[in-house]
């Protein structure tokens, strides 16, 4: 069993962020890897989020989760898998706006953050099919349901 350090990082305030030991569980339970490493966390406000989206995307606005994967220069072994920089007040208005959980969608984010930190993407159609297959099964293991259906989808009660 390998070991993930999760490093986290509060640069923003909030009475409804996940605690560590919740952040430290869902990133685990994202790595698929059988070697440690080591991930870090921040969790940041609008501010931060859209100006890293916009050096690193070409996208000026805010997002959910970005992913910076760790790549170490020619013949130097690290064990960083990278960085997740999650902001908080999209998470909440998405979650809102989507009708989940606050918590799970937390959940999700990490989960989905995680993978990409693995090489996991949603690209094409195949690829997005294998990391949401995925996302829905680790997330099952914290009593989540699948974070790709909608309302619509569910049967009238």
């Amino acid at each position: 069993m390998s070991i993930l350090t999760v490093d986290i990082q509060r640069a923003t305030e909030g009475d409804q962020l996940p605690e560590d030991e919740q952040l430290q569980r869902w990133a685990e339970t994202a790595w698929r890897q059988d070697h440690d490493s080591e991930v870090t966390l921040r969790l940041v406000d609008e501010e931060e989020s859209r100006e890293l989206n916009h050096q690193y995307r070409g996208k000026d606005r805010p997002t959910n989760v970005l992913s910076f994967p760790f790549e170490a220069p020619a013949g130097i072994t690290m064990s960083l898998a990278g960085d997740l920089v999650i902001c908080a007040p999209v998470v909440a208005r998405e979650a809102k706006e989507q009708g989940k959980s606050l918590q799970a969608h937390w959940a999700h984010m990490v989960v989905h953050g995680m993978l990409h930190l693995q090489g996991y993407d949603h690209i094409g159609d195949s690829e997005a099919d294998l990391m949401e297959a995925l996302e829905i099964r680790l997330l099952g293991q914290f009593g989540i349901s699948n974070p790709y259906e909608t309302e619509e989808s569910e049967p009238n009660s």
